[in-house]
């Protein structure tokens, strides 16, 4: 989180720092408190505006340097007037493009009042939680040579966000800036390197929520075996690092004491696919086969500091697939924890052995009144949606539709996928309960059908993450490669639907 902004609240005031924001509509007017403040700036933004072509459209800005009688060196306008498609102000986005548009600036002032009416605090803190998201930078692996050997890296941009209330902006804000930390903190372990992370470390890590008041359990190898976890450990036996399961319980202040949300998260460190081994080309992004267990202590790091009213528990397999004298082959069968009999067609379909005795461990521990895991689970889904949506599967409409209303409201957006007795013939074994594959084709859909002969009665939705969360494209709001993508989407599932 090198490169992470810093972020305060205060009133409209002379501006002082390297850069100032400010947003304007169609019209091109600032702000009548703007101009109180700044002077009439409304003749030089015309000028430039005319110059470049600048409409005040949504996600167009216009940088003016050396603006005469402006004590700041650069002032850069921000439309905010709705564009062809007519959509509202989405203000994380506007937050991210915001801090893409002050480059090289190290102290930006942003005057954060509309050309008209007014935005309230949870604007303004959407507005903060955008800049924190677009800040992020993953540098801690690059050394600099540094010419003049006295010159330091820049310093993260400082930016002041300016309101008339700055004090209930600020109260806002501390939410949000919660949910930053716990998706940064997310985005952190998608990027480090598998020779740093593997999964002993990775628990580590986890240890680490215990200072927000999270109550952390590692199980490992011989806990794990004595439950009979033999399909998670079965993945883990090719490898030299040992595996783990950990679970991570956030009780709130006054939360009501019902059955907890239980969220489980894979987390393969590296996948080389074992014996069934992956092409050498692109094997490095396999350090991302854990964004779903990334997710999770994102998630409850989220959680735990904003001290949200709910009952959490994050549930998270922590393994290495390699291949070696001992590691799992196409032919052998597993019993898993449930007591089911898994037959191993492919140790690449290596997830969902670690998720199918995570989430029944999960159940028989914690008894969840919902159970939602996040995989990385197959190159399927990103085959059928792409980049932009996460593949769903759920046993419960009601479930269903709750994510797919935080995702539209969160920006992380799924899209459902069927589940079906047809489907589920397709793994189907001559000699075990299950394969662990169906086959090329409709694979998201056997892999979640695999997973849901590990749920009971739970609600439960299996969110494959494989396109999301880690190789993401840049947006305005995400500059890196792990995205972190599922921290706010389950952030708000949370407060809107299981938090009081």
């Amino acid at each position: 989180m090198s490169g992470a902004a810093k972020i305060t609240f205060g009133s409209l005031s002379p501006p002082n720092g390297e850069a100032v924001v400010v947003f304007v509509g169609a019209d091109l007017k600032p702000a009548p408190a703007v101009t109180d403040r700044f002077g009439d700036l409304e003749p030089l933004i015309r000028a430039a505006a005319k110059a470049a072509n600048f409409r005040g459209v949504q996600k167009t800005a216009l940088d003016i340097l050396a603006p005469a009688n402006l004590s700041a060196a650069r002032l850069v306008v921000v439309g905010v007037a709705p564009g062809k498609d007519g959509a509202p102000l989405d203000f994380v986005m506007m937050g991210g493009f915001t801090f893409g548009k002050v480059t090289g600036a190290q102290k930006v002032a942003a005057a954060f009042e509309p050309p008209s009416g007014s935005w309230d605090a949870a604007a303004g803190a959407d507005f903060a939680l955008g800049l924190r998201l677009r800040g992020y930078r993953f540098n801690k692996y690059k050394t600099r040579k540094k010419e003049p050997p006295e010159e330091e890296p820049p310093a993260p941009p400082e930016f002041v966000i300016e309101t008339g209330d700055p004090h209930a902006m600020r109260a806002a804000a501390v939410d949000r800036l919660a949910v930053a930390d716990g998706v940064e903190l997310a985005r952190d372990l998608v990027n480090e390197p598998p020779n740093v992370l593997y999964p002993a470390e990775f628990a580590n890590r986890a240890k680490e929520l215990e200072k927000l008041g999270v109550e952390v359990n590692v199980l490992d190898e011989k806990a794990m075996a004595k439950l009979g976890m033999n399909a998670l450990l079965g993945v883990g036996r090719g490898s030299a690092r040992d595996s783990r399961l950990v679970t991570m319980r956030w009780s709130g202040p006054r939360a009501k004491r019902t059955k907890p949300i239980a969220v489980v998260g894979k987390g393969v460190c590296f996948d080389s696919g074992g014996i069934s081994i992956k092409p050498s080309a692109g094997m490095e992004d396999m350090k991302g086969d854990m964004g779903g267990a990334a997710c999770v202590i994102g998630l409850v790091h989220a959680l735990a500091a904003r001290k949200a009213k709910a009952n959490v528990v994050g549930v998270i397999g922590l393994v290495e697939n390699m291949p070696d004298g001992d590691a799992i082959r196409p032919g052998d069968i597993l019993t898993s924890m449930s007591g089911q009999t898994i037959e191993i067609v492919n140790t690449d379909a290596e997830g969902r052995l670690v998720l199918a005795d995570a989430l029944w461990y999960a159940q028989q521990t914690f008894a969840p009144r919902a159970l939602i895991d996040l995989a990385t689970l197959t190159g399927a889904i990103t085959v059928a949606l792409g980049q932009e949506y996460a593949g769903l599967f759920s046993n419960n409409d009601e479930l269903a539709q709750r994510l797919i209303a935080a995702g539209q409201e969160t920006g992380e957006k799924v899209w459902r996928l069927p589940l079906g007795s047809a489907y589920d013939k397709l793994i189907d074994s001559k000699f075990a309960d299950m394969k662990n594959t169906g086959g090329r084709h409709g694979g998201s859909i056997t892999a979640a059908q695999f997973l849901q002969r590990f749920v009971k009665d739970t609600p439960w939705a299996h969110l494959d993450v494989a396109g999301t969360a880690m190789g993401s494209p840049s947006s305005d709001i995400n500059p890196s490669w792990g995205s972190g993508w599922g921290v706010r989407l389950l952030n708000r599932l949370i407060a809107d639907c299981y938090e009081g």
